[in-house]
């Protein structure tokens, strides 16, 4: 027996479970990834909180290139060398107005 989840439901069992992983901003981009996903594959997926927090990460440009290495000399534009690295290494899920990138890990 599958239950439906709203938005609602979601960001609930985030705050519960793993409420400093993601801002409400990164959660409703990593929600629509979810729903996007499940809806080109017919795939339903189960609700893990601690499944998705160890396959997606909210994260800002300047620990994404230090925890990644990534040179930088030579870039005029940071955000764009990131998202760069990200789509390639990586699934890129989305960028927050305040610059944080929702990608999955790897």
């Amino acid at each position: 027996m599958k239950t439906t989840v709203n938005f609602y439901d979601f960001k609930r069992e985030f705050q519960a479970i793993r409420p400093n992983n993601f801002s409400n901003e990164g959660l409703v981009i990593l929600f629509d990834y979810l729903e996007d996903y499940e809806q080109s594959t017919g795939e339903e997926l189960e609700l893990d909180i601690i499944a998705l927090c160890c396959d997606y990460i909210e994260d800002s440009l300047s620990n994404i290139v230090d925890s990644y290495s990534i040179d930088l000399e030579g870039e005029d534009d940071h955000e764009q060398a990131v998202k760069d690295y990200l789509e390639n290494e990586t699934t890129l899920i989305g960028i927050t107005t305040d610059g944080n990138f929702i990608y999955q890990v790897f």
